[in-house]
């Protein structure tokens, strides 16, 4: 039986990586094994493998998080970070509420409520 999720994403720099995740969004850091790091909030878990020659510019690295609070979220991040150029909270066609951000290594965070 699957029981959970914890999606794996790259980073060029640990201390860059922390800065975002714990000290803007929030997170909190659960282990630092140097070339792998692991932060949590609520229920999920991000994991990160160091990939110190990492091209932010073809980066695919994505990440879709469901939340029960989207709006308050967004105004959360948004006093924290920059929200994506595309990524502003809209409702979409699809029925969800969503918006996205880019971390320091362009990994996508797009996060989203049903409405």
């Amino acid at each position: 039986m699957l029981t959970a999720i914890h999606p794996k994403l790259p980073m060029r720099n640990l201390s860059a990586t922390r800065n975002y995740y714990v000290q803007q969004l929030g997170f909190e850091e659960v282990a630092d094994y140097g070339n792998y790091f692991i932060v949590r909030k609520d229920d999920i878990e991000i994991h990160f493998f160091l990939h110190e020659h990492l091209d932010t510019k073809t980066n695919d690295g994505q990440v879709y998080i469901r939340t029960d609070a989207i709006d308050a979220l967004y105004a959360d991040m948004r006093s924290k970070t920059t929200i994506h150029p595309n990524g502003a909270l809209q409702t979409h066609s699809w029925g969800m509420r969503e918006f996205s951000l880019l971390d320091p290594d362009h990994n996508l965070l797009t996060f989203g409520q049903p409405v």
